[in-house]
């Protein structure tokens, strides 16, 4: 049996549910938007160009974030992928490589842009004289989630497994006869993928990538 301490998970669900759903909506917006400049406009004439998250939840990946923010301190979702048609692309390989690569590359940004305004917050309620006001602790941890969430979603991304866009990536630099085998394998990678996300291995395997990513990011702004 799960031991779940509900109070804690509530929290933890309040603070991580912005973060997280922008993040997962961005990513899926910039893989639509890269598209449709490469010469696919089928996101956009299916309306997933929008910050509108009714356009974009998935409810097993809603429910995932619900599970994992229930049981574990990996927390993880996601958002219906966009609809990508290839036929409309000019070089296929190259095209996908670059589509693949916006997902986590908006999510890269998203956690320098969540590490900038906690820069601003902390320079405009300083923790001396505000971290005993809930609503102060509220926007910290939003705040610093929004910069965990996005290093994670895109060192997640980053890995070459099918359907993430790692393999993407991979398939398009990989020669024909191999990359079309090993995208054929997505359905079996997927169980795998799902078995290491609720074990703990996969967090434990991100764990490196993720501290390098947020460590850049609080580098950059100086809040190391």
């Amino acid at each position: 049996m799960f031991n779940i301490d509900f109070s804690i998970a509530i929290q933890k669900l309040s603070v991580m549910f912005v973060p997280l759903m922008l993040g997962i909506i961005l990513h899926e917006i910039a893989h639509g938007w890269i598209a449709k400049h490469r010469g696919d406009p089928t996101a956009a004439l299916s309306g997933r160009l929008t910050f509108n998250p009714i356009a974009h939840i998935d409810p097993l990946g809603l429910l995932s974030f619900v599970a994992t923010s229930l049981t574990g301190p990996f927390i993880f979702g996601w958002a219906k992928p966009v609809p990508i048609n290839p036929a409309n692309f000019r070089n296929i390989k190259k095209d996908t490589f670059f589509i693949a690569c916006a997902g986590p590359l908006s999510n890269i940004i998203l956690a320098l842009l969540f590490t900038g305004l906690l820069k601003v917050f902390l320079l405009t309620f300083p923790e001396p004289e505000w971290k005993y006001s809930t609503v102060w602790t509220y926007f910290f941890l939003m705040l610093s989630s929004g910069i965990t969430i996005n290093a994670t979603l895109a060192s997640l991304n980053l890995l070459p497994i099918p359907p993430l866009d790692g393999s993407k990536m991979l398939w398009s630099i990989l020669p024909n006869k191999i990359g079309n085998l090993y995208i054929r394998k997505e359905k079996y990678t997927l169980i795998i993928f799902i078995i290491l996300l609720f074990t703990g291995i996969l967090e434990k395997t991100l764990y490196p990538i993720i501290k390098i990513c947020v460590t850049f990011c609080v580098n950059v702004f100086g809040l190391n």
